[in-house]
């Protein structure tokens, strides 16, 4: 006889299911900017990752105070389009460029103007995105892609900003699954405490 009680694995049952459902939500992932704007929908399944729609928001031909119109609306429609539950996005990289800093700071602005109230908004820098997805804070666009297309199971790779909004979107689904693995051994702990 053990002198350690033992459980049945049917008792971790609710727990796993609990876990599993918590980990099933739609994000939105954005790469703001002022010319173009990438954006990518997934669908997170426990582990599983599902691409729902990417693509890219080109506003390079209307004038500047236009395109933060066209980011708005553009990204409204996907926002009823999709309904995702969380929105990432990725933090803004301040250039030596004031102008450029500037002018992404409003694309930024307009992108998250569009997001309905009551849905939660996550910054990741891009050396975190990078991170999680190809393993090296330093890799490059094309890395990143392609990662995008593998994790994904995508046809073909996905244009940069798309690959680049769907990276964020990666990025915060591998955040939150961290996030409850953290607070499920949380929970067990204590419960084993007792």
């Amino acid at each position: 006889m053990s002198r350690y009680p033992t459980r049945s694995w049917r008792a971790f049952e609710p727990a796993a299911a609990q876990f599993s459902a918590a980990l099933s939500v739609r994000v939105l992932g954005l790469d703001p900017g002022s010319r173009r704007t990438g954006f990518g929908v997934i669908e997170c399944r426990g582990s599983e990752l599902i691409a729902v729609a990417h693509g890219c928001l080109n506003l390079a031909a209307a004038a500047p105070a236009a395109r933060l119109r066209l980011i708005f609306e553009g990204l409204q429609g996907l926002m009823s389009q999709h309904r995702p539950a969380e929105v990432a996005v990725e933090r803004v990289f301040v250039s030596r460029n004031a102008d450029s800093a500037l002018k992404l700071g409003q694309a930024r602005g307009a992108a998250l103007c569009a997001v309905p109230e009551g849905v939660p908004v996550f910054e990741y820098a891009p050396r975190a995105i990078k991170l999680a997805v190809v393993g090296s804070g330093a890799a490059q666009k094309f890395q990143v892609a392609h990662m995008i297309r593998t994790l994904l199971a995508l046809p073909e790779r996905p244009g940069a900003d798309a690959a680049d909004a769907l990276a964020v979107a990666v990025c915060h689904a591998h955040a939150r699954r961290l996030g409850a693995l953290a607070r499920q051994s949380d929970t067990r702990l204590r419960h084993a405490g007792r």
